[in-house]
């Protein structure tokens, strides 16, 4: 897939802090804050100096909990040309590859926090912590991508859908 971020990761979060129980937090109706579908929204978010915007990105996330994060990214790229990858991960804060090249951590960092690492091939680091507001309407993730030594901070700002 082609990551807008630049290295084919698909979506990206910071994992950072550990949880003391293996059992998944969720909101007061019994489900994850995270679960469903998201909209990049363009007007809020601040990309990386230079990187191009897609025309569109939609997140869906069907699980997450401390022992599986299971989401699919689509994205149109500035030509309209679509992508889409799925992902099945554990939770547990260590990494596992979700491509021939790049590997993901992710970890709930608290009942609407959930933070990821991912690898690239060339050794680029892209992190991010996403938090879910309290109305659970908007997911707001603030994150930096590391490329050879550099570092470009970013946020990605998504609306339910």
């Amino acid at each position: 897939m082609t990551h807008r971020r630049g290295f084919g990761i698909g979506l990206v979060f910071s994992a950072a802090l550990s949880l003391a129980s293996a059992r998944p937090l969720l909101a007061a109706d019994g489900a994850s804050p995270f679960i469903g579908q998201w909209h990049w929204n363009a007007s809020l978010s601040k990309l990386p100096p230079g990187e191009p915007a897609p025309t569109e990105m939609t997140l869906q996330f069907d699980r997450v909990d401390s022992a599986h994060v299971r989401w699919t990214v689509m994205v149109k790229d500035a030509s309209g040309r679509p992508a889409m990858e799925s992902h099945d991960t554990p939770g547990n804060g260590e990494f596992y590859p979700i491509s021939e090249d790049t590997t993901a951590s992710f970890r709930l960092l608290g009942p609407d926090r959930l933070g990821a690492s991912f690898k690239g091939p060339a050794g680029e680091d892209d992190s991010m912590t996403c938090t879910v507001s309290a109305d659970h309407r908007q997911m707001t993730c603030d994150g930096a991508k590391t490329v050879g030594g550099k570092t470009a901070h970013y946020v990605d700002v998504y609306d339910r859908g």
